[in-house]
């Protein structure tokens, strides 16, 4: 799996919110970057060469949908990007750092060794 650009990035959150749609229904979604039709469809197509993209073709248009959900997505690129730059591939420092900034309470994190537990 390639990673994103950041442009890739938002259409795919535009993609995995709607779950399928055509170019002309995503572009007013993307009114605050001004982008054309085509800069849109150009972006779509690449994600699709990449494999996160597939499409419905009826008559001369497509229908786009995601390939790969956001989750895998999350779990391969953006959770493991932050784990090895941030907290030295450990998810235990990663843990201890919400901890200590008091984002997991101790009944949280009780929960969550529970769930590992009951998951091995």
């Amino acid at each position: 799996m390639e990673k994103l650009t950041n442009k890739e990035e938002e259409v795919m959150q535009v993609l995995w919110n709607l779950q399928r749609a055509f170019i002309k229904d995503m572009l007013p979604l993307f009114a605050a970057t001004n982008w054309h039709y085509n800069t849109l469809s150009t972006i779509v197509r690449n994600l699709e060469e990449k494999g996160y993209v597939a499409h419905r073709q009826f008559g001369n248009t497509h229908e786009y949908y995601p390939v790969i959900s956001k989750e895998d997505y999350q779990n391969h690129f953006v959770l493991n990007k932050v784990v090895s730059g941030y907290f030295n591939d450990s998810y235990k420092d990663l843990v201890a750092y919400f901890a200590k900034q008091d984002k997991i309470s101790p009944d949280e994190l009780r929960e969550i060794i529970k769930m590992i537990e009951e998951n091995p």
